[in-house]
């Protein structure tokens, strides 16, 4: 009952935060905004791999692995951010929290369904450049500021065919708003007025995507596991506004609005593009794991909302991750040092955006606890890593996070029998 009680709690706080700015990158102008990592803590803890679930843990990559659950799992995550950015002459600093997932999994004989809310991409920045005008030399200052998420509703299922294969299915509903804005201003006691442009976004449409795992024994200890996950592409509808102003600037700071008048803009179709993971790894049941996986996404197909904004160029992105966890002894009884869950991984990713002819690349370094409480588990992550390259004036993100999971475990929706 208490751990009920928890969930609703749990659900009724995250609303309250779900809205909020979740990135500070400036990297988020482009596309659809920074997309965020499907994944529970425990994943995101070994590099982010896909690879194996067990009777508690809920596998959010590959929907193939609801069907391996036990128990009826509720699971909520969120991360606390901190991140410095640096030019070759500016440095910055950010910190921020966001809520990753919000999911119910209910295991039903050889099927398991998940429901879950979770962001899908979250665009977050604010920029300013300065620049002396060759014809006038007067001092022209550009703001460039956005918000917005794009979040999404999942339903899965998955069937377990037999002892060493699993398929399974999601599909998601995206939907959310996003916003930009560009302000650019004279610094000139002569000219008062400086111009403002803002975009906003509604975006909406469906996503899905398909997953098969197997695990077969190689010998007497050794396990192999293998995991098949498909993204056909998707395509979500942009509807798309634009307010042209000009503006001044009160002596408190404020904006004052001189004239102002919509534009006509077109609305369009951004798409999603293909992704496909194919990941392997050995391991001891209950003991220990090691795993690799490449993920490969068609991101050249990618484009800003608006075909007049910033541009960035997009190529095919690549993702490689390496991890594993560690079970002194899962059933000890004497140690509880013993039964946790110690989780380590490596990950490099390509993202697909080039600016300058740089490619912007992520490197990160993870790992975590996975604390037992009961059939239930809280599970800590850290992350350390980098983004970006301050190569061509561009800005490079340093940044460390601190992730928190709970996996809430109980024989829920099932018929109690008395002899």
């Amino acid at each position: 009952m208490i751990k009920k009680i928890i969930v609703i709690v749990c659900f009724f706080a995250s609303l309250s935060s779900w809205a909020q700015d979740n990135t500070a990158s400036p990297y988020s102008y482009f596309g659809l905004g920074e997309v965020k990592f499907k994944g529970t803590e425990e994943a995101k803890a070994m590099g982010g791999i896909s690879i194996v679930a067990d009777s508690t843990q809920l596998n959010l990559i590959n929907p193939a692995y609801y069907s391996k659950l036990r128990y009826t799992t509720f699971a909520v995550g969120g991360t606390n951010s901190f991140t410095n950015f640096y030019t070759n002459n500016e440095s910055d600093k950010s910190q921020r929290t966001s809520l990753d997932y919000l999911l119910i999994a209910i295991p039903k004989q050889k099927f398991g369904i998940t429901i879950g809310l979770m962001p899908f991409s979250t665009v977050g920045f604010k920029l300013k450049s300065s620049e002396i005008n060759s014809i006038d030399q007067t001092l022209r200052e550009k703001k460039f500021l956005g918000n917005g998420n794009i979040n999404r509703v999942l339903f899965g299922t998955s069937y377990k065919i037999n002892s060493k294969f699993s398929v399974g299915f999601d599909i998601n509903y995206n939907f959310g708003k996003i916003k930009t804005e560009t302000v650019e201003f004279v610094e000139d006691p002569v000219i008062q007025l400086g111009s403002r442009e803002r975009n906003t976004s509604i975006v909406k449409g469906f996503s899905s995507s398909f997953g098969v795992t197997y695990e077969g024994k190689i010998n007497n200890k050794l396990t192999l596991y293998s995991s098949l996950t498909f993204s056909p592409e998707s395509k979500l509808y942009s509807e798309n506004t634009r307010n042209i102003a000009t503006i001044v600037y009160g002596s408190s700071g404020n904006e004052l609005i001189d004239e102002e008048q919509d534009v006509d803009v077109q609305n369009n179709y951004i798409a999603i593009p293909t992704k496909l993971s194919i990941g392997s790894g050995i391991g001891v049941k209950n003991k220990w794991l090691i795993a690799t996986e490449i993920t490969l996404q068609q991101t050249s197909k990618l484009e800003n909302r608006f075909k007049d904004e910033l541009n960035g160029d997009f190529k095919n992105a690549t993702k490689i991750a390496l991890g594993g966890f560690f079970i002194p002894k899962y059933n000890s009884f004497s140690s509880y040092f013993s039964r946790i869950t110690y989780r380590a991984g490596l990950r490099y990713e390509n993202t697909g955006l080039v600016l300058k002819n740089e490619s912007i690349n992520d490197y990160g370094m993870t790992f975590g606890l996975g604390l037992p409480v009961g059939l239930s588990k809280i599970n800590i992550g850290f992350e350390l890593g980098k983004k970006g390259t301050t190569t061509q004036n561009l800005i490079q993100e340093n940044y460390f996070n601190l992730n928190i999971g709970l996996s809430l475990s109980d024989l829920w929706f099932r018929k109690r029998e008395i002899n």
